[in-house]
């Protein structure tokens, strides 16, 4: 019997750590940087990231447009790999210490493969990243944090354009170890006329690297242009006879989660224990305060509510900064 509950247990660690088991890298050649080309226009443009992304051969690892079809009236939603789009959208929060805004960057990808060797607990349909930009009132960055769509590997990193005071009890000097994925404590000051590049792993699409460059910095590998559109165009994706459809689920019991999104395996193994059928599906960032559900970036139950980052203030309080 404790043979059978030490496999058990040995077993579900893999699966929480399984993306973390990487399968060989992709060939140099493929590796492709994606983002906007013209940056000079509104404040979430010139601030957009781009993104790092071997593997750029295989249509799942390209980042792609949200697009809707309907067949004999059941509607299809899915990610097109052959058209890149970074969807964003501003949203100004408040402490009791001040004023603030979140720059925010969402990108979806076609799907992230079954695997059984490396085994990847993420397989399903329509995975993304978001990635948001804290700024000040003059217009620095003090914070950036990545996090899946579903809510899971959520990591902060601060500039140093952000008093330490504000840094959460014994933050690490040199790097943060986001469940095999080594992420830098801090990041150098930075401007809009700088580059914020974001790795993304191949296949399994989690952030793998952060850094920033100077915009006149040459690149080592070919820059694919990214069209930005607004965070709102998810909820009006068209339907070729002429209607529209969102992105999300309208209606209960999914209502707020991105539509064929749901991920087998972490259902199988992680809804019992998250007391979530539907943990591992992607779903929508308000960024207002509420939504249709919690986009909680904790796996236990009773931190549901207040690692919701639609909460963003009570997000950054229940992980520890004192913005």
């Amino acid at each position: 019997m404790n043979n059978c509950l030490y496999f058990i247990f040995s077993f579900l660690f893999l699966c929480l750590t399984g993306c973390s088991l990487h399968s060989p890298g992709p060939s140099p050649d493929t590796n492709r940087y994606v983002g906007p080309t013209n940056r000079q226009d509104e404040l979430i443009t010139r601030f957009s990231p781009i993104f790092q992304v071997p593997g750029w051969d295989r249509p799942h690892n390209r980042i792609g447009l949200a697009t809707a079809a309907k067949t004999d009236e059941v509607e299809c939603i899915s990610v097109d790999p052959d058209r890149s789009v970074i969807y964003a959208g501003t949203f100004p929060f408040s402490t009791a210490n001040g004023n603030y805004s979140n720059l925010v960057y969402r990108i979806h990808f076609s799907d992230t493969p079954f695997s059984l060797f490396p085994f990847y607990l993420t397989a399903g349909k329509n995975p993304g990243i978001l990635v948001i930009i804290t700024m000040d009132n003059n217009q620095n960055p003090l914070l950036v944090t990545t996090v899946q769509t579903c809510g899971c590997y959520i990591a902060i990193v601060p500039t140093a354009h952000l008093s330490v005071t504000a840094y959460p009890e014994q933050w690490p000097d040199d790097n943060q170890n986001i469940y095999g994925e080594l992420l830098p404590a801090i990041l150098p000051p930075y401007s809009a006329d700088d580059l914020l590049v974001i790795q993304v792993r191949p296949e399994i699409h989690r952030v793998s690297a952060l850094s920033i460059i100077s915009g006149d910095t040459p690149l080592d590998a070919p820059f694919i242009e990214a069209e930005v559109m607004n965070l709102e165009s998810l909820k009006a994706l068209q339907l070729p006879d002429g209607g529209s459809t969102s992105f999300y689920y309208q209606t209960w019991p999914l209502q707020g989660h991105v539509k064929g999104a749901i991920k087998p395996w972490e259902s199988l193994l992680l809804s019992l224990i998250s007391f979530d059928f539907y943990v591992g599906m992607d779903k929508e960032f308000t960024g207002t305060g509420t939504g249709a559900n919690p986009f909680y970036t904790s796996l236990k139950v009773w931190n549901r509510r207040v690692s919701d980052m639609n909460d963003f203030p009570g997000f950054l309080k229940f992980y520890g900064w004192k913005l």
